[in-house]
């Protein structure tokens, strides 16, 4: 690579080793090396950059990147038990990152820094070397932000076709690529020296469209065999009752023949789940609505911004992630509004998601396949560039992404606590926001759980203030919890906080409303119509007939959970609940008892974590303590 021109490009490398070795001989020791967020890391070479710079002080290495993503840890022998025959099953060959321990305990080499905009969400929370290192910027003001800092190494994983050699798909990861290659060839014309890195594995699903590129796009690409190594793929978290009641209102706000931008995680499923059910049992959705009371109480923003029958038309979808919801609509019918050019169903910019969702990609046919363009972040965050194409494209909008708090003024908390660390980031969660508002027919629609912790130890997320804003109140647009929806846009400040604390829990609500009051936001004449409606065990009550009919499942596409594992993950839950309390509530002497004395019905529990027949004091405090765990939840 060190004498290479314009058109000596795409050269092959059979191992990492010479790849790097290279790419030192051409760009020198400053290497400012960007790598996607999420799975189109390249870690391979990634990790012999990090090796290399551990092994020689006078490399300078500096790493942009985003998401992180690690194998669950553990805090704890029990939680050790758990997690690690997971990992082994579910991770098996993924190469881990080198820099992340590292980095979690702040023990990075001097000569090595690493730069992220988005972690994992929580993972870096109780790091203050990473919560420095963080930088915090919209997801389409990267490309700009990395080429300030000097740029000037890009490595990225990238799928190949074993029928087209002369080409590679940037697969997962089109978002940053597709704006930041131009501009560093533009550099390298002005006689900058860079390198564009690739690092193939079959593993990954082939896409076409924006996402495909010539072999000589890039300058090196690593591509043998051994390095084929399985994707990361986080499995489906359960969805929880709070979930699908939110799903419910969000699904009634989207209307047939409209724009769909979903996240990840388990509101997203619950989202896809529901709109599911409306196309394909329309009579049963409606009466899931009817329980819930939904039209009732917000028919007249259903009936102006959304619908609750059958898509006919369909709808299209413009997110940042592909996620494998979105691959559930398309099969149901419900992902099927192609817009022009190119007859697309979907353009997305990232993928992530569980091992089904990368097989079912890898299986579908190339015509299915190419409905899906997966894209740069520039042309899906963003109106300007295209704007008349996009607003064309873009028809009556929903952007549908997830906060952790809403305070009273309508200003949203996504990536941030109150005292300042960064759970995630902003991502791209501003741009579409702000996007919803700029589009004649838009709406941003913000979910919120109504609170975090339990017992005892449960808060509110709608709060009187907050000290940290992702989306700030001039911004305020539609905001969803469990317990119904906020349309806030407009509005004044007495008109927001009196629909926001409707949708509060009706633990917290008298609280706020008199912090309202202290403040002269809402008038002490107000009284909260509905002041007891918004609790748990009702939201349960209107999903329970539905559920003994099979509706509304804890996984609701799946999980690479085992059922064992399912029931283990809530008694450990339970376990970390007890421990967080300050207060201990006296245990049922049911549940003491068969800790005492563990029934054969706890066997197949205990044998997963290795405490069927424990040996040592602590294993036999363990399998005790589990044991109540269990009876605690239900499953002895």
């Amino acid at each position: 690579m060190t004498d290479r021109g314009p058109n000596n490009r795409g050269v092959t490398y059979v191992d990492v080793e010479s790849c790097v070795e290279a790419t030192l001989t051409h760009v020198g020791k400053r290497i400012l090396l960007g790598t996607p967020l999420g799975l189109g890391k390249a870690n391979h070479l990634v990790n012999e950059f990090y090796r290399r710079a551990c092994d020689d002080t006078s490399i300078d290495l500096r790493i942009f990147t985003a998401l992180t993503l690690a194998r669950p840890r553990w805090k704890s022998d029990l939680e050790r038990r758990f997690v690690e025959p997971l990992n082994e099953r579910l991770f098996g060959d993924y190469p881990e990152l080198a820099y992340v321990d590292p980095m979690r305990r702040g023990e990075l080499p001097a000569n090595i820094r690493v730069n992220e905009f988005y972690f994992q969400p929580g993972a870096f929370l109780g790091s203050p070397f990473a919560q420095r290192e963080y930088v915090s910027t919209n997801y389409t003001h990267v490309v700009r932000d990395v080429l300030d800092a000097g740029i000037n190494v890009l490595a990225q994983l990238v799928a190949s076709d074993a029928d087209d050699h002369a080409h590679l798909s940037l697969s997962c990861n089109p978002d940053l690529t597709l704006p930041l290659v131009p501009q560093l060839r533009e550099r390298e014309r002005r006689g900058e020296r860079i390198a564009l890195l690739a690092e193939v594995n079959r593993n990954l699903p082939y896409m076409y469209g924006d996402a495909e590129v010539a072999r000589e796009y890039f300058d090196g690409v690593v591509d043998a065999r051994r390095y084929d190594c399985r994707l990361f793929a986080p499995p489906n978290g359960p969805v929880s009752t709070a979930d699908y009641l939110i799903a419910l209102y969000v699904s009634a706000l989207i209307p047939d023949g409209g724009t769909l931008q979903l996240g990840i995680g388990s509101l997203g499923d619950a989202i896809a789940y529901v709109l599911k059910l409306r196309h394909e049992q329309n009579a049963t959705y409606r009466r899931v609505l009817d329980s819930a009371r939904v039209l009732d109480r917000f028919g007249e923003i259903v009936e102006r911004l959304g619908g609750t029958g059958t898509f006919a038309q369909g709808l299209y979808a413009s997110t940042e992630m592909l996620v494998d919801g979105f691959l559930e609509l398309i099969r149901s019918g419900v992902l099927k509004r192609r817009v022009a050019p190119g007859s697309h169903v979907a353009h997305a910019c990232f993928f992530l998601g569980p091992e089904r969702f990368y097989e079912a990609l890898r299986r579908m046919p190339r015509a299915e396949r190419e409905q899906i363009c997966m894209t740069g972040i520039d042309y899906v965050n963003e109106l300007y560039g295209n704007e008349e194409l996009k607003r064309r494209q873009r028809v009556q909008a929903r952007f549908v992404n997830t906060g952790l708090v809403v305070s009273l003024s309508g200003a949203v908390a996504s990536d941030a606590l109150d005292d300042g660390r960064i759970v995630s980031g902003v991502g791209g969660q501003y741009n579409f926001v702000a996007m919803a508002h700029a589009l004649d027919d838009g709406r941003s629609i913000l979910l919120i759980r109504s609170t975090h912790g339990e017992g005892r130890k449960a808060h509110s997320n709608v709060v009187a203030n907050y000290g940290s804003t992702t989306i700030p109140r001039h911004l305020r647009d539609i905001v969803v919890t469990e317990y119904g929806i906020a349309d806030i846009r407009g509005k004044t400040n007495e008109e927001v906080a009196r629909a926001l604390i409707e949708i509060a829990d009706a633990r917290f609500q008298d609280a706020l409303i008199e912090q309202a009051r202290s403040t002269g936001t809402i008038s002490t004449q107000y009284h909260n119509p509905d002041t007891r409606r918004n609790t748990q065990d009702r939201l349960e009550s209107i999903l329970a007939p539905f559920r003994v009919g099979g509706l509304f499942p804890e996984f609701p596409f799946g999980t690479d959970f085992t059922p064992d594992e399912i029931v283990l993950m809530k008694a450990l839950g339970h376990l970390e609940s007890i421990a967080g309390r300050k207060r201990f509530a006296m245990p049922k002497a049911r549940d003491l008892h068969r800790a005492a004395n563990v029934p054969e019905t706890a066997r197949p529990y205990l044998e997963r974590m290795g405490l069927a027949e424990p040996q040592r004091m602590s294993e036999r405090a363990m399998q005790r303590a589990l044991a109540y765990a269990l009876a605690a939840v239900g499953a002895i």
